[in-house]
């Protein structure tokens, strides 16, 4: 029953299991795992073969390698996943349980060069029919467990999220692969939930929603299992085909801060940086780096949106614009930055930042970014809020914003402004241009922006304004030291204002 040549080796051909493609291994699986751990632990091989499973949990101290050819068929009996309690999108509930999972291990595994395979179809049907009892189980799922590290294997066809690691500590998933397909339901790739020091790296993820989510529960979770998402680090993946590349919430009630991510590239994700939440969540993201982003064929390369309304369309607090007091359930996005990021062929704006009026996204910076919009485009969405206008191949959209910087942006291909900024506090805009200036439109348009420090930006043959003053609530603006020989106007108010309201210090190079 154990390997000659390593005696913590248990192989589950040795306790039974066929391999055949059709008869149920999951006892003999999960014989070999618990022998394994009874042993003090050691490594259970899944040798080349395919083995039908239904949901099996793993133990500590046991590494679960999956061979080269050796593919985990997920079992079509949907008894075979029992009903368990678990996290799912943010609170505690009965779902079915993962295909692989575990509670409170430590130092567990699972590697190789073998498949993991759902063979997730009529888990979507069900879901698309709206048969569920419960929710769909995921592929991977460890709760509350320390060490954790899934390498190398190809996981596809996932009923729900493929890996997702909730509560759990030391977190390492690298080189693998996920493919589910583009059309299916809530098939996100990797989400950790509420985890701590997590490492995702040299990935290739295609799904049917979010690539990689990082989460930390709702306000309908119970304060103790409340736990913030922190030290997180994401690099040197691709990331194709669904709704986001790198997503932080809307599930976020628990706080997301630490956050590392780059050396990325998204390939026909709907968005590529994302940040999600809504009135009555709470929670605060901050402390979030990102650099060394590709993105191509992107609807929206970056969103931060704070009335994001899935699940709660037409919901009139989620919705309204107008100030709302500040409570605990009031979300907060703060000290974000993102660096050296190319995005070509974006096809609904450039980027889409919106906070809330009564609590505005915080101390958020782009630099040396360079952003190209498709040639056409379909009208759409940059993201999900009720009240929201279509747009296409829009520019910078950024509204409820305080402490705000954007140095060595460039937008080409434009319709409209290549930045539009509306009720904003404290923006410093540098070395900022657009080589194609749409014509009527001014390559800045501001509205109730209350000082506004315009450097060192270029304006390009054809330029007909600069920077437009879109009604009479701006104030302290400054433009100094620009390039702006080509401007027919250096700076205008559309909208007639009294001098007191609007101060203009203008030391143009002409």
């Amino acid at each position: 029953m154990q390997d000659q040549h390593n005696l913590f080796a248990f192989h589950v051909r040795a306790f039974g299991a066929c391999g055949d493609g059709t008869t149920s291994d999951t006892r003999a699986i999960q014989a070999t795992i618990d022998r394994c751990a009874g042993a003090g632990g050691g490594t259970v091989v899944v040798s080349a073969g395919a083995y039908v499973t239904g949901a099996i949990e793993l133990r500590s101290h046991v590494t679960l390698l999956l061979e080269a050819g050796a593919t985990l068929l997920g079992s079509q009996d949907m008894a075979e996943y029992p009903l368990i309690s678990a996290r799912w999108e943010g609170v505690e509930r009965t779902t079915h349980a993962p295909l692989i999972g575990g509670r409170g291990l430590q130092n567990v595994a699972i590697m190789g060069r073998g498949t993991i395979d759902g063979r997730g179809q009529p888990w979507w049907d069900a879901y698309h029919t709206k048969t569920l009892g419960a929710p769909r189980p995921r592929l991977v799922s460890f709760t509350e467990c320390d060490n954790v590290v899934i390498e190398g294997i190809t996981a596809i066809n996932s009923p729900s999220w493929t890996i997702n690691p909730v509560r759990c500590s030391n977190v390492r998933i690298q080189g693998i692969t996920i493919r589910n397909p583009a059309d299916s339901p809530n098939t996100d790739g990797i989400n950790p939930d509420s985890c701590r020091n997590v490492r995702i790296a040299d990935c290739y993820i295609s799904v049917g929603d979010d690539c990689v989510t990082i989460k930390s529960g709702t306000e309908d979770e119970r304060p103790d299992m409340q736990a913030p998402c922190e030290n997180i680090a994401i690099t040197n993946c691709t990331m194709a085909d669904g709704h986001g590349g790198v997503v932080i919430g809307s599930e976020m009630s628990g706080d997301v801060r630490n956050v590392v991510i780059s050396n990325c590239v998204f390939v026909g994700t709907d968005r590529g940086i994302r940040l999600k939440s809504r009135r009555g969540r709470g929670g605060l993201v901050e402390d979030i780096r990102v650099s060394n982003i590709v993105m191509t064929d992107v609807l929206c390369p970056l969103t931060m949106n704070l009335y994001y309304a899935c699940g709660r369309w037409g919901d009139a607090t989620v919705s309204d614009k107008q100030a709302h007091p500040v409570t605990s359930a009031t979300p907060r996005f703060r000290h974000i930055h993102l660096s050296h990021i190319t995005a070509r062929n974006a096809k609904v704006a450039a980027a889409f930042l919106f906070g809330l009026a009564e609590m505005p996204v915080e101390d958020i910076s782009l630099s040396d970014v360079t952003i190209g919009m498709a040639e056409s485009a379909e009208a759409g969405y940059a993201d999900m809020a009720d009240g929201l206008e279509l747009m296409e191949r829009a520019g910078l959209y950024i509204r409820n914003a305080r402490r705000i910087r954007l140095h060595q942006v460039e937008v080409r291909g434009q319709a409209g402004p290549a930045i539009r900024i509306a009720d904003a506090h404290q923006i410093e805009i540098s070395g900022c241009t657009t080589p194609t200036p749409a014509p009527g439109a001014p390559v800045i348009a501001l509205q109730n922006v209350q000082g506004a420090f315009i450097h060192g930006c270029h304006a390009y043959p054809g330029t007909e304004v600069f920077v437009q003053l879109d009604d009479e609530r701006s104030s302290g603006v400054a433009l100094v030291g620009n390039h702006l020989d080509h401007a027919e106007q250096s700076l205008r108010a559309a909208v007639a204002a009294e001098p007191e309201n609007i101060q203009i210090t203008a030391e143009i190079e002409r």
